[in-house]
Order: structure tokens, then sequence, then C-alpha cells
């Protein structure tokens, strides 16, 4: 059983535990001593999204890699996907994001990329568990000497080059009239001058960070004011990245959202056309909404679900020798041009799919047929193992019959947040509403 690593790192309210400055210096000291144990380059790259309690938590970890003899790699703020091309690209042992994605901004964690820029496996997390668990390392001969710590010179330009990597060869999207969303987070420090450069017109929002005001009103989870601009200005589409920005939410001509499963169809789409969709395949969660499957089978392509968590998307993807992936939440993967999800990487790449497929994202969405869907958060004080609650598992089964094939229900633990999650599908949106509600109602009395 994990203790700290939730589906995306270790993550909680900043300066309690587990997302402390012990626990910085303590998880610094610790990935050294595996980065020696099995003969990997004693240096990590550390970067962050723009939290208030990043620098903090920064310095920590820093200290914990120089005192274990390592060294630190810094790159100040920059989105998520960003580190893993740099621990990628520097030949480091780790690469650690200092991030809470799109939680508000008095949380803050650590999530950690292997030397090859990939999520790391369950056996990976829990060899940091267990000797996290343990007393910190302690200093020995061969790490008496402190290691050092560098600035990873232009990094954010760096990044942002190679992301407009992707498009090379592609059409060319002056033509193009976008707004973007920073989230007041990590994108800020990237996605404008990207932008900037390869369309015709853009409109940023959001790109003013002050450490408390990530997430806020903004960002992929709150695309109210990204929908209001795009109609204002007439432009062609919205793009909206969370904290990290390494999911995206699109905004279509009309200012009408999309789901993270309409935007996947689109992309599967144009990589179809293009002849680039390897084994005619695209990878999701089981959290997908309903509709992706026969959407993707009308094109011919083949859907392969697996558990949530974008590592669970890339392992299926690495298996099944598929390209694209991704989640509703808007974790997207392009194994052709990044090991990880990359909310700008695929607001590009949905760019490119309007302009290659000709037509504007509102009709390019209409692909998929969307299954009414509701989705509940409810507050639990612990958390069993749910297979356990029988009250839970009877108004469950009974929901299922009731939906009889034509839908779905799902109760899962978030994975980094003290709640459980009930989603519920199926063809009516008010019978949804209501089998979705009478399930929460048993999850609160229960296990709230």
């Amino acid at each position: 059983m994990k203790r700290w690593f939730g589906t995306d790192g270790i993550r909680g309210i900043a300066n309690e535990h587990p997302v402390t400055v012990d626990m910085g210096v303590h998880l610094g000291r610790t990935l050294i001593s595996i980065c020696r144990k099995h003969g990997q380059p004693p240096a990590i790259v550390i970067g962050r999204d723009t939290r208030q309690s990043g620098d903090m938590l920064e310095q920590a970890l820093a200290a914990g890699i120089l005192s274990a003899g390592g060294d630190a790699y810094a790159t100040g703020v920059l989105p998520t996907p960003g580190i893993a091309y740099f621990a990628r690209r520097l030949k480091a042992g780790f690469g650690v994001v200092i991030s809470a994605s799109h939680n508000p901004y008095s949380y803050n964690g650590f999530k950690i990329f292997s030397s090859e820029g990939l999520k790391l496996s369950d056996p990976e997390e829990a060899e940091i568990e267990e000797l996290l668990a343990g007393p910190p390392q302690q200093s020995s001969k061969e790490t008496a000497a402190p290691g050092r710590y560098r600035r990873v010179p232009r990094a954010q330009n760096r990044y942002g080059r190679f992301l407009e990597s992707s498009l090379a060869g592609g059409p060319r999207l002056q033509h193009l009239s976008v707004v973007i969303d920073c989230a007041n987070g990590a994108a800020s420090s990237v996605a404008p001058a990207l932008f900037k450069r390869i369309t015709g017109r853009v409109h940023v929002l959001f790109d003013a960070p002050d450490g408390t005001n990530i997430n806020q009103g903004c960002g992929s989870q709150h695309p109210e004011a990204l929908c209001r601009a795009v109609i204002e200005r007439g432009a062609d589409a919205g793009l909206a990245f969370d904290g990290d920005a390494d999911r995206l939410i699109a905004v279509d001509e009309n200012g009408l959202v999309l789901s993270g499963d309409q935007t996947l169809a689109v992309c599967a789409e144009m990589l179809q056309r293009q002849g680039m969709l390897a084994g005619n395949a695209v990878v999701s969660t089981i959290m997908s909404n309903c509709g992706l499957r026969p959407a993707l089978e009308a094109m011919g392509i083949r859907h392969i679900t697996t558990s949530v968590g974008d590592r669970h998307v890339l392992a299926a993807m690495i298996a099944e020798g598929a390209v694209l992936g991704g989640e509703d939440s808007g974790h997207m993967i392009f194994l052709d041009h990044h090991s990880t999800g990359d909310g700008i990487l695929s607001g590009l790449q949905v760019l490119k799919a309007m302009t290659l497929l000709g037509a504007p994202l509102s009709l390019l969405a209409k692909r998929m047929r969307i299954f009414p869907q509701i989705l509940l958060n409810i507050p639990v004080k612990q958390k069993p193992d749910l297979k356990s609650v029988a009250p839970l598992q009877d108004v469950v089964a009974e929901v299922e019959r009731t939906l009889n094939g034509k839908g779905r229900v799902l109760v899962r633990y978030s994975g980094t947040e003290p709640l459980c999650r009930v989603m519920v599908e199926g063809e009516d949106e008010k019978s949804v509403e209501d089998y979705a509600h009478r399930i929460a109602q048993i999850v609160q009395a229960l296990l709230g």
C-alpha cells in the first residue's frame, strides 16, 4: 500500500506533511541514493510552477540533492513536461517538478520523472516509498563532498523551441486567431511567446502569476473567461492550460468547451488522415465518455482503455505500439513528439488538426456524441477498500442494472485529495443526475 504517492506523485497542503521542507531534503537525498544504486548519473533536474511555496520546496529539494553529493539542475518556472524533456536531454538520473497541477495555490507536491522522461512505474515508486519511510540517508565517504547547484540556461526558450519543432513539416498556422489561458501558472513562462511566433493573432489571458493566483478562476478547470474572450474576439479557438501546463482544454469558435475525449478524437482523425496513427489505435482511461469508443470505431480506430492516470495510459501505449493517448481531463500524449502529456504541445496539435482537416473546431468535435455524464466529488474522512463497503456496492449494482448496458457507473477515490469521485453516464441526463446523487448520498453517509 502506497503511503505518499497518489496517481501523480506526492501532493498535499504546502508546509504540511508530507509536502514539507523535511520531505524535500529527504526526497533529494533518497533520489541520489537510488541513482548511485542503479548506476545512474547522480544529477537531478528541478522545475516548478508559480506557487508561492515553490521557492521553499525547491531549495529544500536542492539542499537534499547537494548534501548527498549530487548535482541539481534548476530550470526555474517551467511546465511539468519541460522537466521530463530536460531530464532526458541532460541525461540526469531523475527530473522532479514541484507542483500541484490543477489544485489551488495552497497545495503543492513533487512529481518525479525517470532519466528517460517517463512517469515512474509502481515498482519505482515503491522503492522510493521504502526509503522515505526510513531515516534520512546519511553521508558517506563517497558523498562527503557536496554537489553543485546549476541553472539550466535559457530553459524556457529552449523548451518552447522544442515544442515548436512538433509542427515541423506541417501546415503553417498564421491564418488562425487564438486565445490562450495560461492559468497564471507554468504556461506563462513559455506559451505566450510560442503562440505569437506561430499564429497570426494571439490574445493571452491569465499570464501574470503572483504566487497565489494559480488556477484561481482560470485555466483548464475554469474556462468561462476563455469562452467569453473567444466570442468577443471572433477567435478560431481557445486553449486553456492547467497550473503546470500538462493538460489542455480546448474551446471552439462558438465559445463551447470540448471535452478531453472530443479533443482526443479530433487528433486521432488528424493522425489517421496523415497515416501516422501507429497501430491504428488510441488509448484512454476507464473515465472516458461512453461516446468515445463508437466515434473511434466509426473511423476504424481501435480503442484501448486502461486505469486512471496518464502513466497508465503511457504504459498501455508502449505495450500496444500506439502513439496517441489521453484522458478526458485533458491530458494527451503524442508519443512521436514527447514522452509525457503536454498541454501546450496538445494545443499546437489541435490547431494543426483544424488546418489539415479543413474544418472549424465545432464541426470536428461533432464526430463524437457525448453521453450525459455527472461527476460528483464527495469529501471523505477515510478511504477503505470500496469493494468492502457493501451498501455502496449494492446501490451501484442496482443503478448498473437499471442502465442495462446503456451507461456506466464508476466510483473511485482521488489519488491526490481526500475525495471520492462518483461518475455516472447514460442516455438520459435527468436519470443520470438522480443516480449519481443516490450513490453520493451513500458515500457521504458512510465515509464522509
